[in-house]
């Protein structure tokens, strides 16, 4: 007869990596203060980041990137269309990503794991640049003469007035976290994922793609450095495999001690 209880041999990789809830929940929320505290310390530092969004623009030119307002007037026909990439932009980038995770956490927390070490250290180098290179959005420079859609058609998650926006750093363009985010979501469920449409989450990285650049809020370099930041993440903490599953073992042949008794005696009785 073989054994079927609930063994930590019998049960999946996957059940066995969930870390502790309360835990992982404290950690995120942890993190996610930190993103916000590090974005608004990185703000201010206006003339610089209007100096650096000009030296951006003036690299995306030299090297002949498509400029962002090609983009902007796909968006620029139909106010409507505008108004849902506002939305897009203003609403999906933090839902979607817990989302994300918490569906990892339940179905794949070995998936879980590894996307969120990624994300912490994606953040955490994105949070080093904000400090180092503040940058003025597309939508802010003059140079540009690009429209600020959120502002004129809405809806809107940034202050009229960038240098004094308390709830928001304006200056923290580059890189995109909104991209970088959506890359990792698409990325993370094509990999957790088996069906034969999965490939269909990366719609979500292209979408943002097209609504961070079409709505003025960065440039095509933001969202080219982020993607170089989250190969280098990738790279460096690679997914890891599953621990075989053992099957499960028969329980080992005991012969009742009343049998060893009987068995005993009779052969003292030949004796």
């Amino acid at each position: 007869m073989r054994y079927t209880g609930n063994t930590p041999a019998d049960r999946k990789p996957d059940t066995v990596a969930r870390p502790p809830l309360v835990r992982e929940l404290l950690l995120v929320v942890g993190l996610f203060l930190v993103y916000k505290l590090g974005r608004q310390a990185a703000n201010g530092h206006v003339d610089e980041a209007f100096h650096n969004g000009d030296r951006v623009w003036e690299l995306e030119r030299a090297v002949h990137l498509p400029g962002e307002g090609v983009v902007q007037r796909l968006l620029l026909h139909d106010e409507t269309l505008i108004h849902l990439a506002n939305t897009y932009y203003a609403t999906v980038h933090f839902p979607a990503t817990l989302l994300f995770l918490a569906w990892l956490y339940w179905r794949r927390p070995r998936h879980y794991v590894w996307s969120r070490r990624v994300l912490a250290a994606l953040t955490g180098a994105a949070l080093a640049l904000h400090l180092l290179f503040p940058l003025a959005p597309p939508r802010l420079l003059a140079a540009a003469h690009l429209v600020d859609t959120g502002r004129v058609y809405g809806p809107s998650v940034y202050g009229a007035r960038p240098a004094t926006d308390s709830m928001a750093n304006q200056f923290a363009a580059m890189p995109s976290l909104h991209f970088g985010w959506a890359v990792m979501v698409g990325v993370g469920l094509v990999v957790a994922t088996r069906s034969r449409w999965r490939w269909l989450w990366l719609l979500h990285p292209a979408i943002t793609l097209f609504v961070v650049v079409g709505t003025a809020n960065h440039y095509w370099l933001d969202s080219i450095v982020v993607a170089a930041l989250l190969s280098l993440a990738l790279a460096a903490l690679p997914l890891r495999p599953a621990e075989p599953v053992r099957p499960p073992q028969p329980w080992p042949s005991v012969v009742p001690q009343r049998k060893h008794s009987t068995v005993y005696a009779a052969s003292g009785a030949r004796r």
